[in-house]
């Protein structure tokens, strides 16, 4: 028997996020099984199963709104990246390294062939470069890395020459649109929320970056750092930031929808204008996407990461925070913006 430390989701969020809505408690894991429950939801499973001791947890937006639907008293939602310690399955034998959505523990059973898209097991690539950090098995090779890979190139389609504004663009998913956008010949816009991480955006080649807190004008500092009106809007922010931006898109401009984390802790729905005679005349095309919905392209787009980061076209930041037990304070921090690129956990 492995003693497991695991994070319990108290209570549902009452604006931001709070230390006391999370729980901190231990217990021995099950007995591995040929079949039994999956990981730490306790829904019946027929998979053998694996232990997987965690190597690093992740903190993400997604993470907020997701808890909504969370009952209390059930491990608090999230991916890991760990080690199998102990195998009833012959794919994942003992060494294995794996990322998966089992939420914030140290160790968790887990079935090794769940058929839902949340909750598949992924291994690491077989040649995965032993230079490398690990933590980017959850960052730009990782989930965040094909949501900005995968959702920028499927449903915004960049055509060299055209300019790409990214929001929350010093974040895990953020960084990677605007540097994916530059390989792919165009015109790369962000903001983000201090100076010193504009000054990172422009270290990574964006064209043009701001500080949306400081600018005196949203409207004026879309308009200077895209004179040319924008062609594809990675949105992660939403609500009246995303409504000043679809003044600046150009005719048959496309818009890929990740996130609004902007929304994310407000008690009430957010209000604005109506955006629908805008996207109207301007022809739009606009797609929220979820990345589960590429699954079966992870592997390939996790190759290209590796490859680009390897040839130094994608570089990349982590904001590690040490010790399991401050999952609340990095998780809360990053909702923040705490946090300068990917913001990882390390066990």
């Amino acid at each position: 028997m492995v003693k497991s430390k695991r994070f319990i989701f108290a209570r549902q969020f009452d604006g931001a996020p709070k230390e006391s809505d999370f729980q901190l408690v231990e217990e021995e894991t099950p007995e591995l099984k040929d079949g039994g429950k999956m990981g730490v939801s306790d829904r019946a499973g027929s998979e053998p199963e694996i232990l997987v001791e965690s190597l690093f947890n992740s903190v993400d937006p997604y993470m907020r709104p997701y808890s909504r639907q969370l009952p209390t008293g059930v491990t608090m939602i999230g991916e890991g990246c760990g080690r199998v310690t102990e195998s009833k399955s012959t794919d994942f034998p003992v060494g294995t390294v794996i990322m998966g959505r089992y939420g914030w523990c140290t160790h968790a059973v887990l079935d090794t062939k769940s058929k839902d898209p949340m909750n598949v097991i992924r291994k690491a690539p077989a040649d995965y470069p032993k230079d490398l950090p690990q933590s980017l098995l959850l960052g730009a090779v990782g989930m965040p890395g094909m949501t900005a890979l995968l959702g920028l190139t499927k449903l915004c389609e960049p055509k060299e020459g055209e300019t790409v504004f990214v929001n929350g663009a010093a974040g895990a998913v953020g960084s990677i649109v605007g540097q994916v956008a530059k390989i792919k010949g165009c015109r790369a816009v962000g903001s983000a929320g201090s100076d010193a991480k504009v000054a990172w955006l422009k270290e990574l080649g964006f064209d043009a970056a701001f500080n949306y807190k400081t600018v005196s004008s949203l409207d004026a500092a879309l308009k200077e750092g895209a004179p040319n009106g924008i062609d594809c809007y990675f949105d992660n922010v939403g609500a009246d930031f995303s409504s000043t931006v679809l003044n600046h898109m150009n005719l048959f401009g496309r818009m890929a929808i990740c996130g609004s984390i902007s929304t994310y802790n407000d008690k009430e729905p957010a209000k604005g204008p109506y955006p629908f005679m805008t996207i109207l005349s301007k022809q739009l095309t606009v797609t929220g996407f979820i990345v589960t919905r590429w699954l079966n392209e992870w592997p390939k787009g996790m190759d290209q990461m590796v490859q680009w980061i390897k040839e130094g076209k994608i570089k990349y930041r982590e904001h590690v925070t040490e010790g399991f037990e401050n999952m609340p304070k990095a998780f809360i921090g990053m909702l923040v913006g705490e946090n300068t690129g990917k913001a990882v956990v390390k066990l």
